[in-house]
């Protein structure tokens, strides 16, 4: 396959590892490159088609690693996959970077249930501290007087706003938001399907479809393709056999023909993706067990019979029938709700609290993708309802731009 890579994140990254392989006098150039974006949309693999044509080495860390029952351990390999990367550069005349994937997963705070801990702390405070003195990098317990090359350092994530604040500031982090356009949506969908015989007038089809998709939406698209060549691989050596035949076979592993893709056929798989995607994102189960289990354990709540947790609990439907004293919002801001799903938008819920208010860094509650003005309506009042004394947004989405087209508070905290 012949992958696209987009010409922004190319440039943006291009830019970013040679500026700091450059001596530029009187210049501070940034040792971290943040991208972050929405989930899916091929942060990380457009870094490593960047990687093999410039023909850097990365070394890669996850954020899985940067938790530790040992206190100190994640800082500590932080700096050792650090000096990893400069040993490379020095002893093999290549660049190479630091790559950090998914910094906000191990070292972000989401809200109150998010534990902080000392590992964190510290993961914080060493990339703050590479990023100062990028060429004096140490471990604990000894000491190279030989100053190390400057390694780049390039980290993903999904929310930035996660992170301490002072270690994203301009002098160490430059941030780059990473949100393909129509041209850089294409242009991957077509990388994807480079090999299977398909137009341009098709990707374009296909992108138009599934506007709203992340782009890892289609990569599991194609996969699909084979599910019926392997279903049959299966049938004809029978199920119980399956894993002999794979691993302890003297056959060699199965070949499978390249399937006939076709538009019609990608459309169909496409629409079965979406409907199982929103039976997630409806079914809500773990907030209804969650629900019925802070009911039942709250001191306030009167005792229920038995059989009450096993009802689903369901919440009365907010239209413009109902009283103004039963719903927490206006008739001005349901009113906005309904020409939003009417119009074909996506309803975005937001939160904050008083001090992530004054910086500007709100937290999503939920974002709906409706015809249904009454299921946007309950669920925005299901939101102020669970965040008495924060801020809540209303944010309205337009999904073919990818652009807001509306942004309002529909409740402040009391003073």
């Amino acid at each position: 396959m012949s992958f696209y890579v987009s010409p922004r994140f190319l440039d943006k990254v291009a830019v970013h590892i040679t500026k700091n392989f450059l001596d530029l006098p009187g210049v501070k150039v940034p040792l971290i490159l943040g991208i972050h974006g929405r989930k899916g949309e091929g942060k990380s693999f457009q870094c490593e088609l960047v990687f093999e044509r410039m023909g850097i080495e990365p070394v890669h860390m996850s954020a899985g690693e940067l938790e530790s029952p040992d206190a100190g351990d994640p800082a500590r390999l932080i700096r050792l996959r650090y000096r990893e990367a400069g040993e490379y550069i020095r002893t093999r005349g290549r660049m190479c970077v630091l790559m950090i994937n998914d910094l906000d997963a191990g070292a972000g705070r989401f809200d109150g249930g998010t534990q902080y801990t000392v590992n964190t702390q510290l993961v914080n405070a060493t990339l703050m501290n590479i990023a100062d003195n990028p060429t004096n990098v140490q471990l604990p317990g000894s000491y190279d007087e030989k100053p190390l090359p400057r390694v780049p350092i390039l980290v993903t994530g999904n929310d930035f706003s996660t992170l301490y604040a002072p270690l994203i500031r301009d002098g160490r982090m430059e941030k780059f938001y990473w949100d393909p356009d129509y041209e850089d949506r294409v242009g991957i969908v077509s990388g994807i399907f480079s090999d299977d015989g398909l137009s341009r007038q098709d990707f374009e089809r296909l992108v138009d479809t599934f506007p709203a998709q992340s782009i890892d939406f289609f990569g599991a698209l194609r996969s699909r393709f084979y599910d019926e060549q392997v279903r049959r691989f299966i049938q004809e050596v029978g199920v119980e056999q399956v894993s002999f035949r794979l691993l302890n076979s003297k056959e060699g592993a199965p070949t499978f023909q390249k399937p006939r893709f076709t538009l019609e056929r990608l459309l169909e798989f496409g629409y079965l993706m979406v409907q199982e995607q929103e039976r997630v994102r409806t079914s809500r189960l773990a907030e209804e067990y969650n629900r019925v289990l802070m009911d039942s354990h709250s001191p306030s709540a009167p005792s229920a019979p038995a059989a009450a947790p096993s009802v689903p609990v369901s919440r009365p439907p907010s239209s413009g029938g109902s009283s103004a004293s039963s719903s927490p919002l206006t008739s001005e801001v349901a009113e906005q709700v309904r020409q939003l799903v009417r119009n074909g938008h996506r309803v975005g819920i937001e939160v904050v609290d008083e001090r992530r208010f004054r910086t500007n860094s709100w937290n999503c509650c939920a974002t709906l993708d409706t015809a249904r003005p009454e299921e946007a309506i309950a669920a925005l009042e299901s939101c102020i309802a669970d965040h008495p004394s924060e801020y809540v947004r209303l944010v309205g989405i337009d999904p073919k731009g990818k652009k807001r087209v509306l942004e309002t508070i529909v409740q402040r905290p009391k003073r």
